[in-house]
């Protein structure tokens, strides 16, 4: 079930009226809640249920013995058990096809053909979020940073409340389930915070992310060959305002979303763009995913307590991790090197220092921003030598313009100038909106709505983050 549809419209509405009627009766509440998000989940196929209540069932058995053991060497042992059974699923649904595929092309290569069994594997969408969310559920259980919930309802919510199931946000156990213990209330203010995000996550991912695709990167990167090396450039840009649209436009209509249901969750995008060092955008860019990596990659892996060199590697195994993450393919590979490469030189050189502030911050930022967009290429090519071809093409040096309008360079300077509108522009907007009072908010909301119906191109099209 996807956002921007009339399908999910009215299961909202439904969910929306039902959890509030149930607002004093938080255990009713609750129960009703799991429901939702499984006849959420379910709506695209209702077998990957059983995957969602297992990963459940594991955490949950999982995280209580860890939280009732004393024995360090059993707690380990069944962390490591949790850890094991999560990222065993999400490698065999992610991985298992690609390496069946490689394997089947090195035995041609070396001239030993055998015939591998062709396997056709479905990805549970949102597999990597809720994985994600129950290894750090049984993490903090065994650092003692949390209790082991011993309510099973609870946990199997927190694993898969429907806002943010398929695509994130992230949410950590320690500031989601304590919200699921206290009487829920909607204020103005949340409410306007609610009505806000979800207009303006549908704008970005509807009008701009949409128009953006359709109109040009598709048609770029599907043949490079066609096009200049200007309007080749001006695709890598057009994709970096397309995936920052489609994936923080989801973010915020999440965010929103719970926000009218009575949960708070983090902000997840910053302004990215404005970021005068790698080591910034990641503190701007899917925050949620950049802390989780952090707290739960590179830290274990030894942080910066190794030394220069070790610090070095752990920064380079994490970002190279990450990318491996998003899909088995080189493409994702290469992007993740990129980023763990680009990671290590700054703190070589000290440019983060020198970037804080006048002229050098502004250089930081257009070199940031390239090296971003650099990487971006090889995120969106489907194979790595249509990447390379790209690059080749970029280097040409034709400046000829055939598919490039006015439109898509107004829709990219509209992602550009909104990187750079005041750090706290979301905050004032949703604040105004709340002062309008209930009624007012509400045909404020309407009205928004039908806008966005309007302007938007024809056609639904699935979020990029849905294949991670």
């Amino acid at each position: 079930m996807l956002f921007p549809t009339v399908d999910f419209g009215l299961f909202f509405l439904v969910v929306f009226s039902l959890s509030w009627l149930m607002r004093g009766q938080a255990s009713m509440r609750k129960l009703f809640l799991l429901v939702a998000s499984y006849f959420f989940y379910g709506y695209w196929d209702w077998s990957f249920c059983l995957l969602l209540l297992f990963n459940a069932v594991i955490s949950y058995i999982g995280g209580l013995l860890i939280d009732s053991s004393d024995n360090d060497r059993h707690r380990k042992r069944v962390l490591a058990a949790v850890v094991v059974i999560d990222l065993g699923l999400l490698g065999y649904f992610k991985y298992a096809g690609f390496f069946m595929d490689s394997l089947r092309e090195l035995f041609v290569m070396i001239g030993l053909e055998r015939d591998l069994p062709f396997l056709e594997i479905i990805l549970p969408v949102g597999i990597s979020f809720f994985t994600f969310q129950s290894i750090s559920y049984v993490v903090d259980i065994y650092r003692k940073q949390i209790h082991a919930t011993r309510s099973f309802v609870d946990l199997a919510l927190y694993i898969s409340f429907f806002p943010q199931l398929v695509a994130g946000p992230i949410v950590r156990a320690a500031h989601f389930m304590p919200q699921l213990d206290t009487k829920p209330v909607l204020t103005r203010l949340m409410m306007g915070k609610g009505f806000f995000l979800i207009l303006i996550g549908l704008f970005k991912k509807m009008v701009l992310a949409n128009y953006l695709a359709t109109l040009y990167v598709d048609e770029v990167f599907l043949a490079p060959e066609q096009a200049s090396s200007l309007e080749l450039v001006m695709g890598v840009y057009a994709y970096a305002g397309q995936i920052y649209c489609d994936f923080s436009g989801y973010s915020d209509i999440a965010i929103g979303i719970a926000a009218l249901l009575g949960y708070h969750f983090k902000r997840n995008f910053n302004q990215p763009y404005r970021s005068a060092s790698l080591q910034e955008f990641w503190t701007r860019w899917h925050i949620s995913l950049s802390q989780w990596l952090r707290d739960y990659l590179y830290i274990p892996l030894g942080g910066n307590r190794g030394g220069v060199v070790g610090t070095y590697r752990n920064l380079f195994l994490t970002m190279l991790l990450g990318g491996i993450w998003h899909g088995a393919a080189m493409t994702f590979v290469i992007w993740g090197i990129i980023h763990g490469s680009a990671l290590i030189v700054e703190r070589l050189t000290g440019l983060s220092r020198l970037t804080r502030r006048g002229v050098g911050r502004i250089v930081g930022v257009l070199f940031t921003f390239h090296v971003v967009c650099f990487a971006w290429i090889f995120f969106r090519a489907p194979n790595l030598q249509l990447a390379t071809d790209y690059l080749a093409l970029i280097l040409q040096g034709t400046t000829d313009i055939s598919m490039l309008t006015p439109f898509i360079v107004g829709l990219i300077l509209t992602c550009a100038i909104g990187q750079f509108v005041p750090a706290r522009t979301y905050e004032r907007s949703y604040v105004m909106l709340s002062r309008l009072g209930t009624v007012g908010m509400a045909l404020a909301f309407a009205a928004g709505l039908l806008v966005i119906q309007w302007i938007a191109p024809s056609g639904t099209a699935p979020f990029i983050y849905f294949q991670f």
